[in-house]
């Protein structure tokens, strides 16, 4: 067991190695179109949209990649990534990752069930803490392609647990472990998580 434990430690490893072989120049070059929406560092000032600064290379393509072949629908970047090659996608990526995010802030009346939602869960609807595949400083586990969340805007992390809850993203994979946690998150909670995370660092 503790061989096949080791060995997909070294091949998430090796596997993240291919999307940290984008280049940041070119990618900055590239982000141009990025810039309206998500700022030109990556930190977007609208709310509705997220920030890409300091995100997890793997994660980025991986989104980039779903919105261009249709897996993950969003109406502000319909058409956008269409003449982009993976290249472009992953010179994209190592350029936002290059960036340092910016540190929203919490409601303060939010902290207490935020905190305790991001690192406990609730064991009685079966909410698993986020802490395991989003790191207990909200920086993600990059070699896993799981997202940086600390900073990001509380309104777009609310949306998409609301999306996921719905069923209406679905991006997630075939364990569609994002679906299963926000399908057992009612909204007082979502509210809680999202403003938590936005001041989390």
């Amino acid at each position: 067991m503790k061989k096949l434990v080791a060995f997909f430690f070294i091949f998430m490893g090796m596997s993240s190695l291919a999307f940290a072989a984008g280049d940041a120049a070119a990618g900055k070059a590239k982000s141009a179109v990025c810039a309206g929406c998500h700022g030109v560092d990556g930190n977007s000032v609208v709310p509705s949209f997220p920030k890409l600064a300091g995100q997890n290379t793997r994660y980025l393509v991986k989104q980039m990649q779903d919105v261009k072949e249709g897996r993950r629908s969003i109406a502000a970047m319909t058409g956008i990534l269409d003449g982009m090659s993976n290249k472009d996608l992953e010179n994209i990526a190592a350029y936002f990752a290059s960036q340092n995010s910016s540190i929203g802030k919490a409601k303060e009346e939010l902290v207490s069930l935020g905190e305790k939602l991001y690192r406990s869960g609730n064991k009685e609807t079966g909410v698993a803490a986020c802490t395991a595949c989003h790191s207990p400083t909200g920086s993600g586990n990059a070699p896993a392609g799981f997202p940086a969340l600390s900073g990001q805007h509380a309104e777009y992390i609310a949306t998409q647990l609301k999306a996921f809850r719905a069923g209406e993203r679905t991006n997630d994979g075939d364990s569609k472990i994002m679906r299963a946690t926000a399908f057992r998150l009612n909204d007082n909670e979502i509210e809680a998580l999202a403003s938590y995370i936005s001041g989390l660092h």
